[in-house]
């Protein structure tokens, strides 16, 4: 079996990966990170990797015989960046990759993004090497707003509707399209990828799309009582304003509160610009029919009686 190692695969979205790539069987899976998670309850092997060091951890993937790598590093300053862009210098030089995925798990960052420069940087690199590589978009996560009665590896994060504390803040007026998918259904759609033989430079893939005065609706009937709503205007949201939901100031602890503000707010200008509204013509959904992949309502309704 081809050998697929998973950078960042102890972390929220990488662990998930890991998960759904160990089930399916079809790969031996390696774990790369900076240094052993306390509680390491994985079943695949873990190697710690100093991505400084490009020849050792070239080294150590050409001695592991890893065809794949599907980067989970989480991209948000000059450090994870670098170690990215040092792992695809790492996997060309190996000599046994052969394909990359880089970290993105969203939707691909404007220009204007303080996040832009540091994931552009991998797809750069990449550019100069002879690996295939692909980025996956897959919207908004759906696990969010299923939280905490959906198994999901992510953290709470609330962004436009929250429904623990019955208010939202919806950026524009709430009928600009967003694709959602819950992270378990993004793993199954990589390991499906994984069997293509060619790829795109960018792979889209969704579990269901709405608009977020929907999602209200749906919350607000499963929660059986109004909410208190408010919307943001693009105009205020380009200035990096948002309305403050309840939830987010259990954020400011570890997420300031300057910093959080300002990246809700580009959160809320990529709904109104049409971000988060994919090509579904062009997503892996039209090839790999027989997944089946969570629904908004389905998530939200498990609300429902808490």
């Amino acid at each position: 079996m081809p050998t697929v190692a998973v950078a960042g695969g102890s972390g929220h979205v990488g662990r998930t990966i890991v998960e759904v790539l160990g089930a399916s069987k079809e790969h031996e899976v390696l774990v790369l990170g900076r240094s052993v998670p306390e509680k390491n309850k994985m079943d695949q092997a873990f190697v710690v990797v100093d991505y400084v060091d490009i020849e050792a951890t070239a080294a150590l993937l050409k001695t592991r015989g890893v065809h794949t790598i599907i980067s989970a590093i989480v991209i948000i300053d000059p450090p994870s960046s670098s170690s990215q862009v040092n792992l695809v210098r790492a996997a060309a030089l190996s000599g046994t990759v052969r394909r990359f995925i880089t970290s993105e798990w969203s939707v691909p960052h404007s220009e204007d993004s303080a996040l832009y420069v540091f994931r552009e940087a991998a797809v750069e690199a990449l550019r100069e090497t002879n690996l295939q590589w692909t980025r996956i978009v897959n919207g908004y996560f759906l696990d969010y707003y299923g939280l905490p009665y959906l198994k999901s590896y992510l953290p709470p994060f609330t962004f436009a509707v929250d429904i623990a504390n019955k208010a939202a803040a919806i950026p524009g007026t709430g009928n600009d399209i967003v694709y959602f998918t819950y992270t378990f259904d993004v793993a199954k759609f990589v390991v499906a990828l994984l069997g293509l033989s060619d790829w795109d430079e960018t792979t889209y893939c969704y579990g269901d799309k709405a608009t977020w005065n929907e999602i209200l609706q749906l919350a607000e009937e499963s929660g059986g009582s109004k909410f208190t709503v408010s919307y943001d205007a693009l105009e205020k949201l380009q200035k990096g304003e948002v309305t403050e939901l309840p939830s987010h100031r259990e954020s400011y602890g570890f997420f300031p509160k300057p910093a959080l503000r300002g990246f809700l707010s580009l959160l809320g200008c990529y709904v109104v610009e049409g971000r988060f509204d994919i090509p579904a013509d062009k997503a892996l959904n039209a090839k790999f029919t027989e997944i089946q992949t969570l629904k908004v309502k389905e998530a939200i309704e498990l609300w429902r009686g808490h």
